[in-house]
């Protein structure tokens, strides 16, 4: 892996603002087609290796140091999804970077979009900038069906703010606002952080924008990783949503008011 398969000074100019943020654990060969994606379509990129066993850290590391515009955080044991996605944050704010697009490392979302949702970051600012998945016919129907059950909960924790999916993690933060949200409470650090965090970012008075992303899916025989698992994700996601909804009626006043507000400038 000495030498890059792309050349590291094509591609957009780096910015000084926005960067790409991928936690990766244990996500087999299909790494390196994300991050080779990432880099083609944005600069600078950042990659957190949470803990991974399976080789690919190395490969990734040898990238690092012939690329200027690729960063590799190493974190020495798995601490979870969320976990390695506030390292990242912490980081890229001490350099002074404001927003970040997180992706998964596994190919599951599309690089191609990137450049798409920074632009619409830039515009607002002050919003997250949410990927709505777009499934192609050959999505598993387990997941594709499951994951509204999980938006149903979002829309009432959130008195229907506007979030059109909880899960699809291909989004950009105000990484300020995601990092007070995730200092302020011992929760989501692993599968739970991406419908927490812009459950929390909403009752923070964060507004959420939607965007189309296709979602892909990739079989075994295609390197596709999944670290899913049934019984103790869906424990995981079910006490989140407990605690979730007991924060929604605590907030019922609040929420209810910035409806009306919404409502009256409409």
């Amino acid at each position: 892996m000495s030498e890059l398969p792309y050349d590291p000074d094509a591609g957009p100019a780096p910015s000084t603002t926005h960067l790409v943020l991928i936690p990766s654990f244990n996500p087999g060969p299909a790494v390196f087609d994300t991050v080779r994606a990432a880099r083609a379509a944005w600069a600078p990129v950042w990659v957190v290796v949470d803990g991974s066993t399976d080789g690919s850290a190395e490969g990734r590391a040898d990238w690092a140091r012939a690329d200027p515009r690729l960063h590799l955080i190493v974190l020495p044991r798995n601490q979870g999804k969320g976990a390695a996605v506030l390292a990242g944050l912490d980081a890229a704010s001490a350099a002074g970077f404001t927003h970040a697009l997180t992706m998964d490392s596994d190919g599951q979302h599309p690089a191609d979009r990137i450049a798409d949702f920074m632009e619409c970051s830039r515009r607002r600012s002050e919003a997250m900038i949410l990927g709505n998945p777009v499934f192609a016919a050959d999505a598993p129907q387990l997941r594709v069906q499951g994951r509204k059950v999980s938006n149903a909960w979002a829309r009432l924790e959130t008195f229907g703010a506007g979030i059109g999916d909880s899960l699809y993690g291909f989004r950009v933060y105000p990484i300020e606002a995601l990092r007070a949200v995730m200092r302020g409470q011992r929760w989501m650090r692993r599968f739970d952080f991406d419908p927490e965090a812009v459950v929390r970012l909403s009752w923070a008075g964060v507004p959420a924008v939607n965007l189309p992303a296709p979602v892909r899916y990739l079989r075994p025989e295609e390197g596709g990783v999944s670290h899913f698992r049934y019984l103790r994700d869906n424990t995981l996601l079910s006490w989140m949503h407990l605690r979730l909804v007991l924060g929604f009626l605590a907030r019922i006043p609040l929420l209810l008011s910035r409806r009306i507000v919404r409502s009256s400038r409409r």
